[in-house]
């Protein structure tokens, strides 16, 4: 068993990717690996086999292992619900929610837990593949210390380094975070990898020779910007982007960016879709043209439904529906849809309720013990029935007329609803556009012409990107040195 971990200068670095990369890249040569977060913050999750729930990332990692993700990759989950508290999961089960500085104090527990599931997860596989979190330079957070070197000088690992070369100041990166940890962090570190570059490597090599020097560390690659590179996102990053071109003729589709918005990957299959415009509109933003309003899932529906408020969302849907739009709301945003929304014991935020948009006659109560499983079933449409699959992550208990009306059928019960016109549509169903048939019938019911549809293979698309990643990090990086690292030869 060795573990080698990946830390990074900043908060996206390039960290998640370079690990699910070397994980592809070990995994293609035959070697037994498995990814490893300790401690994670992010609001993009997925549900393991067992009923856990782990960091998105993580994940994907594990699918680019070639193995099945399992709670122990990611003992640690916080799942930000206010700026200065977030939802912990411990080991993938919901523990409650702590402020910052209570969760402090609770690190040393936290710190048993992620030495437990690493053990485990040691026992399983020849090769772990690490992560850290954000920087190992945040000397504000040095103290018990479980998510960077603390992690990695608990259990003895190498680490490499890895710097965003895109963000600018490269140099400034790497020289400040080694200036600013301790000497037995920074002897730990065996390499440099620089991440996202463009242009002509022969201008950036005096620096590389210059950085060697100076701070007396190899530099193990410099990966290349890979442009149109989509993989699934640790956390709402990503989102600055907007879907760019001209979108004549193809479905519309709006997203408010939710301040707690959470599981955005559902918008990826969209994303890739060549007859779907989608745009992410951002606080203050004007509203675009758009046939469809799609509300995300969220980490704070109640105050989420009052953010879109003071945004001026409720009049813009109500103006949407009357000229014959639609509207999707997905988990939390499938709540919002309803009459009510009531959290009597305070589960994201202060007990208390708040009203709906009214749109579907349903009333939502959060309730303690999170749902969380993975599902299949059915989807029938007015142009037939197909299967479907996804998952669910929410604490909200839902009732009321609407759902007499359901949108599909998991696993021998009712699930969503939809309305009498079928021009409002709400699930708790995460990933209900990864499966091509799914999709293809979902955006018809949502008004894409037939003879605009195209199927979207989402699992299919997320190993091609997989092995091109893979592909990158073979032909870029030492690997003979970073197969050294963890005890294998080239």
């Amino acid at each position: 068993m060795a573990t080698l971990m990946v830390q990074g200068t900043t908060s996206d670095a390039g960290k998640s990717t370079v690990v699910a990369g070397l994980c592809r890249a070990l995994q293609r040569r035959g070697i037994s690996v498995a990814p490893f977060k300790p401690q994670n913050m992010a609001l993009n999750s997925a549900v393991t086999a067992e009923g856990g729930e782990i960091g998105r990332s993580t994940a994907l990692q594990a699918q680019a292992a070639g193995v099945a993700p399992h709670t122990d990759m990611n003992p640690v989950l916080l799942k930000p619900e206010s700026d200065r508290g977030a939802q912990v999961i411990l080991a993938g089960k919901a523990i409650g929610s702590m402020q910052a500085l209570d969760y402090h104090a609770y690190k040393r527990r936290a710190r048993d837990t992620v030495m437990e599931c690493w053990q485990r997860l040691s026992s399983r596989y020849d090769v772990i593949i690490a992560e850290g979190a954000g920087s190992p330079a945040e000397v504000n957070l040095r103290e018990g210390d479980i998510a960077n070197m603390g992690f990695a000088e608990a259990i003895d690992c190498p680490v490499l380094l890895v710097a965003d070369i895109d963000r600018g100041g490269v140099f400034a990166q790497l020289c400040g975070t080694l200036a600013l940890i301790s000497a037995s962090e920074r002897a730990r570190i065996q390499g440099l990898v620089i991440n996202r570059f463009r242009g002509d490597i022969g201008l950036l090599e005096p620096g590389l020779e210059w950085l060697e020097q100076r701070e007396g560390k190899p530099v193990l690659g410099v990966l290349s910007y890979l442009q149109g590179l989509m993989l699934d996102a640790e956390d709402s990053l990503s989102l600055q982007q907007r879907s760019e071109g001209d979108d004549e003729g193809m479905l519309k589709v709006v997203v408010p960016v939710l301040p707690r918005i959470s599981n955005h990957t559902d918008l990826d299959p969209l994303r890739l879709h060549p007859r779907v415009a989608v745009s992410l509109v951002g606080p203050d933003q004007p509203m675009p043209a758009a046939d469809v309003i799609l509300l995300p899932g969220s980490k704070n529906t109640r105050a989420d439904i009052e953010w879109l408020r003071q945004q001026g969302w409720e009049q813009r849907i109500q103006q949407h529906l009357r000229y014959g739009g639609r509207v999707l709301g997905i988990c939390g945003g499938f709540q919002m849809l309803g009459e009510w929304v009531n959290d009597p014991d305070g589960i994201e935020g202060e007990p208390g309720g708040v009203a709906g948009f009214g749109l579907l006659q349903m009333t939502t109560t959060m309730a303690p013990g999170k749902q969380l499983r993975r599902v299949s079933g059915r989807l029938s449409t007015a142009t037939g029935s197909c299967s479907i699959h996804g998952y669910e992550i929410h604490n909200g208990v839902s009732r009321g007329a609407a759902l007499e009306q359901s949108l599909m059928s998991l696993e021998g019960r009712i699930e969503g609803a939809i309305s009498a016109d079928g021009r409002i549509v709400g699930t708790y169903l995460h990933g209900l556009f990864d499966g091509p048939d799914a999709c293809e019938a979902l955006l018809s019911l949502l008004g894409l012409a037939s003879a605009e549809r195209r199927r979207i293979d989402l699992d299919a698309h997320r190993e091609q990107q997989l092995d091109r990643l893979a592909d990158a990090i073979e032909e870029q990086l030492d690997m003979p040195a970073i197969l050294k690292l963890v005890g294998k030869s080239g």
